[in-house]
C-alpha cells in the first residue's frame, strides 16, 4: 500500500506539472532494476525482520550497509574513500554496536533475521551501485517515480505469493501509512537518491550510521524509554564517523 500510494502520487505530480519522460529513455529498465532492488528487496526484507524477528538484530546487521557500500563502489564506480573517511567508516559502526548490541542480546538471533537483514543490505548496496553506475544525471522526480512503482510491483508480487492480504483500517495504521507514503517513500528516498546524483555512493550511505541512535533518542523523547550512557556515547560516536565521511574530498 504504502509504495503503490507514493508511486501513484509521484506519478500524479509529474503529470500535474508536465513533467517531460524524454531524459529517461534507454534508462527506463536500470532505474527499475534500481528501484526494485532498493525499494522493493531492502525495504521488504527490513520490515519483514522488524515485525517477526529480533529488531536490534535487524539494525545490528544493516550497519554493514555503508561499509559494503564503500567497499563495493571501488572496482565498478572507481569511488576511492580517503583514510579519515575509512576512519568514519569505522566509527560509524562501532557507534551503531554501541547503541544497539545491548539490546540484541536481549533476545534470539535466529538464522531467519540474519538472513533477512543480509538479504536487506545486499539489496540496498546493490540497488545504490547499480544506481550510481547507470542512472547519474536522471531527472529527479521522474526517475524516483519510475523506482517508487518498481518497488511496489515487486512487493506486491511477493505478498500475492506468500501472503493472505488483509488489513485492519484504525487510525494509527492510517497515520502509519500515510506517514511512510509522504515523509519516507516519497521524501526520504528522493532525497537519498538526490544525494546519490551528488555524491560518492560511501559518502552518503554513511548517513545510516545516524539512524539507530536517532531511533533511540525518539523513543526516549516519546515512548519514555530508557537512554542508556552507552546508547549516548555510541550515537556521538557514529555521529563523528558520519562527519568524517561526509566531508568534502578532494578533486
Amino acid at each position: 500500500m504504502r509504495l503503490l500510494a507514493a508511486a501513484a502520487l509521484l506519478g500524479l505530480a509529474a503529470l500535474v506539472g508536465r513533467h517531460s519522460w524524454a531524459a529517461l529513455r534507454g534508462r527506463w529498465h536500470h532505474l527499475a532494476v534500481a528501484g526494485a532492488l532498493v525499494n522493493g528487496v531492502t525495504l521488504s526484507a527490513f520490515h519483514v525482520g522488524m515485525v517477526t524477528e529480533n529488531v536490534a538484530v535487524m539494525a545490528l546487521l544493516q550497519s554493514l550497509g555503508p561499509t559494503l557500500i564503500a567497499l563495493s563502489a571501488v572496482p565498478p564506480l572507481g569511488e576511492r574513500l580517503r583514510s579519515s573517511q575509512w576512519l568514519g567508516l569505522i566509527l560509524g559502526t562501532v557507534g551503531v554496536l554501541m547503541v544497539v548490541t545491548p539490546r540484541a542480546l536481549e533476545g534470539p538471533a535466529g538464522w531467519r533475521a540474519i538472513a533477512l537483514g543480509l538479504s536487506g543490505v545486499a539489496g540496498l548496496a546493490g540497488g545504490t551501485i547499480y544506481f550510481r553506475r547507470f542512472c547519474e544525471g536522471v531527472p529527479l522526480l521522474g526517475a524516483t517515480t519510475v523506482q517508487v512503482a518498481a518497488g511496489a510491483l515487486l512487493t506486491v508480487a511477493l505478498a500475492l505469493g506468500l501472503e493472505r492480504m488483509h488489513a485492519v483500517w484504525t487510525a494509527p495504521a492510517v497515520t502509519s501509512v500515510v506517514w511512510n507514503v509522504l515523509a519516507v517513500s516519497i521524501g526520504a528516498m528522493a532525497l537519498y537518491y538526490y544525494l546519490l546524483a551528488r555524491g560518492t555512493a560511501g559518502r552518503v550511505a554513511a548517513n545510516f550510521y545516524l539512524v539507530p541512535g536517532t531511533v533511540a533518542v525518539a523513543a526516549w523523547a516519546l515512548l519514555g524509554e530508557r537512554l542508556t550512557p552507552l546508547a549516548v556515547l555510541g550515537f556521538a560516536i557514529a555521529s563523528t564517523g558520519v562527519f568524517l565521511v561526509a566531508r568534502a574530498s578532494g578533486p
